[in-house]
């Protein structure tokens, strides 16, 4: 029954990706948008593989990734300690929701002026950036994953002897995994787009900084392949992501 269902599943998820391709060979073809501001994905396609193989366009990724990773790491460390933290202490949770109800609508990008004259121009602004975007939708996920576990796993516990401290790790922690891994996902593809987006404001390199270069040259298809590139790597990612996320919680009937 597996064996038959991953292929259709992989079937539904390239198909809307063919009909986009489809779709924006269609605009070219017919004239509905000029070849020059709306280069074929043939001639883009063609031309990001010729740019992976280039140690420049490979530098460029190396810096997205790395400000990318970065951040998120530091949105899960935290949104994971919060989370957790906040679900188990009602102290905890009384100063963190007020904070969580006033900064999580709040668009992290207004901030990022201030954090160029914090921080500078180099990786650390950016880093910070997504990190601040990431963490609020792990630090919910997190909440409220821990704040739902069933109490007679945490009486359970007690009554064998656990400490409070051994019921988070042991307890809290596996029971709220599967929210914790879906709002990793969610933090993750926020990474993606506010690194990007970062890089495109301020940056001297970076994938942003590379579709912004090719823009003030008007090198139409040079600056699709950072999009491409960016699609690309959030694509891979999240597809990582899911299966460390299925060998996590192969033992939960939801995986």
């Amino acid at each position: 029954m597996t064996s038959r269902v991953l292929p259709s599943n992989v079937m539904l998820g390239v198909a809307p990706i063919v009909l986009v391709i489809a779709a924006w060979q269609g605009l070219v073809s017919f004239g509905f948008a000029p070849a020059v501001l709306l280069p074929p994905p043939g001639y883009v396609f063609s031309r990001l593989l010729q740019q992976l193989v280039t140690w420049t366009f490979q530098q460029e990724i190396a810096a997205t990734l790395i400000r990318l990773f970065a951040g998120f790491a530091i949105a899960v460390v935290l949104g994971v300690s919060i989370g957790i933290a906040a679900a188990a202490s009602p102290a905890i949770n009384a100063v963190v929701r007020p904070i969580v109800r006033v900064l999580a609508p709040l668009p992290k990008v207004a901030l990022y002026p201030a954090l160029l004259l914090l921080l500078g121009f180099g990786h650390g602004s950016k880093i910070t950036l997504v990190a601040a975007d990431a963490l609020f939708p792990i630090l919910l996920s997190t909440y409220y994953g821990a704040s739902t576990v069933e109490q007679k796993l945490i009486w359970s516990a007690m009554a064998a002897g656990t400490s409070r401290y051994e019921i988070l790790f042991k307890v809290v922690l596996p029971a709220a995994m599967p929210s914790i891994l879906t709002g990793c996902r969610i933090g993750l593809v926020i990474s993606c787009i506010v690194v990007f987006l970062a890089e495109m404001i301020t940056s001297t390199d970076g994938l942003g900084h590379a579709l912004v270069t090719a823009a003030r040259t008007f090198q139409a298809v040079d600056m699709f392949v950072p999009l491409i590139t960016i699609s690309l790597l959030g694509l891979i990612l999240n597809s990582l992501l899911a299966a460390v996320r299925s060998y996590l919680l192969r033992g939960f009937p939801e995986a």
